[in-house]
Parts: structure tokens; C-alpha cells; sequence
């Protein structure tokens, strides 16, 4: 066991581009209307923003003040740095989201309602300061429910997209009968070069924070709290050369979360998530601290997360799912020096056969996922269901588990599970 953490992945910060933009032009204000209002659209912080953009980049600053905007397009070379102080309060009318941009919907790829905070095949960008983004709920936590017939039938549409290799260009989600398909908060998609420091998020119509088909992405400082359902706090998703440090993550959902597409429409894009660091992080609430998967299509490398804490309440602790349906890969996670109070679960958890909603939506093809060295390290938590419950798929059995000093002072079940599982080793 030793020797395996001996081995653990290089530290991704060594990898990053640090981005200045202090060089650059800056914009003095976010608008000229007063605090409160709305700023008329050559006075918006989105014409702000492309006004810079248009003199090749720099700093657009939102300075004190409670600022109403709709949805923000950065673009490269910009970093939008909110004051202490400012607050973006962003439209509750979905339409204002609209056009719709080219997105996803838990992890197949679609044409949807723009997210609040959005990059797409940027270079060099950031959104910075000790402001807060605050999303007004009204319409999207009557959303929040998926079980209307219409949400039902529209998820079932875009499933039979992904899994029949529809152009991405038709898949226009939003506009089916009856959708309910909400954006995310903060959205970075094929960004390279990406700095997200110190600001505040105040809840989330679905993911806080969504990185999607990105390379050197800093996330540093963060505090996320949007308790929705869906509510991850930071989804890596298909991305590589992460590093995630000293954040807040007060969720409704998942904390942090490694993914890679959803099926065969993953697999069709084929990206896989790698080389992602998350270290001295907090989580006050939560399903989960670190969930790698479900959706692991495009597979799952190299995946290090320590000094991290979960202070609140949890259902799992560690938690890696997948079903059958999505293929991919799980290789190489290494996880150690975590602590925690309460675990309505258990504090390590392997599941194959996790597919929620979607279930009812039959799948092209099924192929089970190969999940590989899992190592787990001096991890302990005031109470817990079961220590560990790990379940691999018998057609292709999880290989090289091992794990040192996972304790938890209470225990319900102290009866651990282990199914299989090959070369699990515990020290």
C-alpha cells in the first residue's frame, strides 16, 4: 500500500498557466445605470464586456452594488473581476437565456438555455473578486421538478438524440413541448487557460460551477452554496489539468464531481477527464465530498484529491458510480488525508449500476466500465452507515483497491462490503 501511494499522481499545479491580465485595458464601472436597475443594452455589463473584448482584452470590474444583468458571454482575454460588495443579480424569465448556445444537459450534448456565466472557446479568461452571483429562483425551482410528463418526454427525446448520434446542430432541447431544461450557473465549455477565484455563488438553477472540454483551469477560493436539487457544487466534466483549492462547497447535490460524458454520447465525443487536483477544500453540505461519475463515457484518469474536510451532514463521503450503459474507464484515483463528521451512507462507496432517471430510457448498447486503482488513505469520520460498500460489476470486476486507516468512531453496519472486487488489499 505503501508503494502504491508512493506513486501518487504528480501534482497538477505544476502544469497550470498563470494568467495576468494586469497589462490590459481596464473598464472602470459594469454600467452606467444606478445600483438596482437595469442597465440599458449599451450600458450592460455584456456590452461591457465586448467592448473590451473588442480592444484585444482586459479587466471589465464590477464595482460595489447590486447590479441587474442577464445572462454574461466572456469572451478571451477577459477576466470579469466583481468588487466585495457587487452583486449580479441575474433575470428569473428563462427567455432572457435565450438564443440558445451550444451546452449540454447532464452530460449530453445539446443546444440549450444560455448558463448565467458562460465561455465558449475562450482563451485566457477569468471572473475574479470577492463579488457575489446571485440567480433569482422564481421560475427555476418550480423547475426543479422533472417529473411533469413534458420534462419527462423532452429527456427522453434527448436521450434518443444521443444515443442515435443526432447532430448536435438539431438538438435544440429548450424547444421541445413541455421542456424544463435549465442552465447551469458559471459554464466554461472548450476554454483554455481558465481562472475562477474568490467570488461568491448564492444558489444555482442546476450545476454551480460547470467545466466542459477545458485544459488549465485554476479554481481557487470559491463560495458555492445553491442547496436545489441537481446543486453540484463544481462539475469537471471531459477536462484536464484541473487544480480545485481551498473552496466552500455547500450543496443540495454532489461537491465536487469528476465526469465524461453520458453513454453513447459520450463515447462520441470522446474526451476523458484527467489530471484534476482537488486539495483543502470544504464541504458544509452535500450527497457527497468527491463523486467520479456517473457519467464516465469518456473515462476517468488520474483523479488526486487530499487535506479536504466535510463539516456537515453527507450521505457518502467518496462515492464512484457508473452502470452499464456507459463504457468508458475509471483508472488511477487516489484519494487521502480527509475528515468528516456524519455519513448517512458509508464513507467509501463503489456502485455499478447507477443510472437514476435516465433508467427508464433504454440504451443502444451496454458496456461495462473497467475501473482500476482505487487508492484510499487515512480518511475518518464521526459516524457512518458502513465504512466502506464496494460493489464491482461480475462481468468485469474492479481491479487494485487498497486502502489504510478508514475509520469511522461510530459505526451502524460495521459488516463492510466487498463484491466483486480483485486485488483489494486493506492495511
Amino acid at each position: 500500500m505503501k508503494n502504491s501511494l508512493a506513486r501518487m499522481i504528480p501534482s497538477v499545479s505544476l502544469v497550470l498557466t498563470a494568467l495576468s491580465f494586469s497589462s490590459l485595458a481596464v473598464v472602470a464601472d459594469a454600467g452606467s445605470c444606478a445600483p438596482g436597475q437595469s442597465p440599458s443594452e449599451k450600458d450592460s455589463i455584456q456590452a461591457r464586456v465586448d467592448a473590451c473584448a473588442a480592444k484585444g482584452g482586459g479587466r471589465v470590474v464590477v464595482p460595489a452594488g447590486e447590479w441587474n444583468t442577464g445572462p454574461i458571454h466572456l469572451r478571451s482575454n477577459i477576466e470579469l473581476h466583481l468588487e466585495e460588495g457587487a452583486k449580479l443579480i441575474f433575470s428569473p424569465n428563462p427567455d432572457d437565456y435565450r438564443p440558445l448556445v451550444r451546452s449540454s444537459f447532464s452530460c449530453i450534448e445539446c443546444y440549450a438555455l444560455s448558463p448565467l456565466v458562460y465561455g465558449y472557446g475562450c482563451t485566457n479568461v477569468a471572473v475574479t473578486g470577492k463579488g457575489t452571483l446571485m440567480p433569482q429562483m422564481d421560475v427555476w425551482k418550480v423547475w426543479f421538478d422533472r417529473n411533469t410528463p413534458g420534462m419527462l418526454a423532452a429527456m427522453g427525446q434527448l436521450y434518443a438524440w444521443g444515443e442515435s448520434d443526432e447532430p448536435v446542430e438539431n438538438r435544440r432541447a429548450p424547444d421541445l413541448p413541455g421542456a424544463r431544461f435549465r442552465p447551469c450557473c458559471v459554464e466554461f465549455e472548450r476554454c483554455q487557460n481558465v481562472r475562477l477565484e474568490d467570488f461568491r455563488v448564492r444558489e444555482s438553477p442546476l450545476w454551480t460551477v460547470h467545466l466542459r472540454l477545458c485544459e488549465n483551469v485554476h479554481v481557487r477560493g470559491l463560495d458555492l452554496q445553491a442547496r436545489g436539487h441537481n446543486n453540484d457544487g463544481i462539475d469537471v466534466d471531459a477536462s484536464k489539468h484541473v487544480l480545485i483549492e481551498d473552496c466552500i462547497l455547500d450543496q443540495g447535490d454532489d461537491g465536487i464531481v469528476i465526469k465524461s460524458g453520458r453513454d453513447r454520447d459520450g463515447r462520441r465525443v470522446g474526451v476523458s477527464c484527467e489530471d484534476v487536483e482537488i486539495r483543502n477544500c470544504t464541504a458544509r453540505l452535500g450527497h457527497t465530498l468527491i463523486a467520479i461519475g456517473s457519467e464516465v463515457a469518456g473515462g476517468v484518469r488520474n483523479i488526486r484529491m487530499y487535506n479536504c474536510r466535510a463539516t456537515g451532514p453527507m450521505l457518502t463521503l467518496l462515492s464512484i458510480k457508473t452502470s452499464d450503459r456507459k463504457g468508458g474507464f475509471i483508472d488511477n484515483i487516489v484519494i487521502s488525508n480527509i475528515t468528516a463528521t456524519v455519513m448517512s451512507r458509508d464513507l467509501l462507496r463503489i456502485a455499478t449500476d447507477v443510472d437514476y432517471q435516465w433508467r427508464k430510457y433504454e440504451p443502444r448498447e451496454r458496456i461495462v466500465t473497467p475501473i482500476t486503482n482505487i487508492h484510499v488513505a487515512d480518511v475518518s469520520c464521526e459516524k457512518a452507515d458502513r465504512v466502506y460498500n464496494l460493489k464491482g460489476d461480475a462481468r468485469l470486476p474492479v481491479k487494485n483497491v487498497t486502502i489504510r486507516n478508514l475509520r469511522a468512531a461510530s459505526v451502524v453496519h460495521p459488516d463492510n462490503i466487498v463484491e466483486n472486487i480483485e486485488g483489494f488489499v486493506k492495511e
